[in-house]
């Protein structure tokens, strides 16, 4: 089901988009990343594979990509999210509540969640945590993580060149509430190397396998 909710109140309103299989109990957020836009192939398998395991997804756009043009200031972005995560829940009020995203959308999800708890949100869910930009190994993009209250889901490739694993890691380990799933030779965008992937699982039905087993273990 395709819908429209006010993003921000300068910025006016932006599309959305609700996949909810049956008997679905969880419902994701599902953000897009900095380049794309909610109807990118990424973020579709994501919610279709999803879908095929019984949890239901939210995907929305941000207000940049719905009009075009330069990216928009961190308080429209983070206004954005919150807004979604609302509009989620007025969508579908009976299912529990997580928030994410692929890159971009998961590091904003959770800067708003830093700034203040995320309405109904239960956990965060980051598909290819982007901690620094390719190149620059740097863990600053974490620091916001501290003050995030609910638990985390990271699913990061081994190939990951914007989330170098010797970094990566020990960010996560810091915290009692969070999870880091590798996802073997894939990289930011999810490829894989098939040569040398010692699993023959697609790597989104892997992603919802791990996602679906986390919420078993959230309050």
């Amino acid at each position: 089901m395709e819908s429209r909710f006010l993003a921000h109140p300068d910025k006016g309103e932006v599309s959305s988009l609700l996949l909810v299989p049956k008997g679905a109990k969880w419902l994701l957020v599902l953000g897009h990343g900095a380049s794309t836009d909610m109807r990118h192939k990424n973020l579709q398998m994501i919610a279709e594979s999803l879908a095929a395991v019984g949890i239901a997804t939210f995907r929305y756009n941000h207000p940049y990509m719905e009009r075009g043009g330069g990216r928009d200031a961190r308080v429209v972005t983070l206004a954005t999210v919150r807004a979604a995560c609302e509009a989620a829940h007025q969508s579908a009020p009976k299912l529990q509540l997580l928030a994410g995203g692929h890159s971009f959308s998961g590091r904003m999800t959770s800067g708003a969640a830093a700034a203040a708890p995320l309405p109904h949100v239960q956990g965060i869910v980051f598909f290819s945590f982007p901690l620094h930009p390719a190149g620059k190994p740097a863990i600053e993009r974490a620091e916001h993580l501290d003050d995030v209250t609910v638990p985390m889901l990271f699913l990061s490739g081994t190939r990951d060149a914007l989330a170098e694993l010797e970094l990566l890691e020990p960010v996560v380990q810091k915290y009692d509430e969070a999870t880091l799933h590798l996802i073997d030779t894939a990289d930011h965008g999810f490829k894989t190397l098939k040569r040398t992937r010692q699993s023959a699982e697609d790597v989104y039905a892997e992603m919802a396998r791990i996602l679906v087993d986390w919420t078993t273990r959230l309050a």
